[in-house]
């Protein structure tokens, strides 16, 4: 099943309810998940592109590239700025990085690395501080520290879906 594109979807954070424990704990597990799901594919696969996109080890250098604009984004929401940081939307880091150069196990451990400090950083945050905001700026909506951080595991398990969807059409 082909799922739609990243900046296709839309998001609405309407929740009322703490739900932030969840989210952290979905957080902190990406990197198990990623481990395991990596660990399933043979090796000869994690490099290979399909139609021209991010191959399965680009897609995890990609989780990399993006967690310094999720620790900077919370220091924005906890510093009472009025916008988030902006992102590359074209992705540039990831394009140039070459992942695909990189042990696997060293993109794995980079990875549960970085997140592990976003996961420490969140740790601290109040009660108070999940409900604070800053503008989205490309979607133009209030994020709450809660939103933003759901949005982060959106994006983990977007591409943890789409290294399935990989794997599925290079064994085909």
């Amino acid at each position: 099943m082909k799922q739609i594109k990243w900046f296709d979807r839309k998001f609405e954070f309407s929740f009322e309810q703490n739900i932030f424990p969840s989210i952290l704990e979905r957080l902190d597990g990406t990197s198990l998940r990623l481990n395991d799901k990596i660990n399933k594919i043979p090796t000869e696969q994690l490099t290979k592109r399909n139609n021209n996109s991010w191959s399965i080890q680009e897609n995890v250098g990609h989780l990399i590239d993006l967690e310094p604009i999720w620790q900077g984004r919370l220091e924005d929401i906890l510093s009472n700025q009025k916008y988030l940081r902006t992102a590359d939307l074209e992705n540039r880091k990831t394009h140039f990085a070459q992942h695909n150069k990189k042990p696997v196990e060293l993109l794995l451990k980079e990875f549960q690395d970085i997140r592990k400090r976003t996961i420490n950083s969140l740790k601290l945050v109040t009660e108070k501080q999940v409900y604070q905001y800053a503008l989205h700026p490309r979607l133009e909506t209030p994020m709450r520290t809660m939103d933003l951080f759901l949005f982060v595991a959106e994006h983990d398990d977007h591409h943890l879906a789409r290294i399935s969807e990989l794997n599925k059409l290079l064994t085909e």
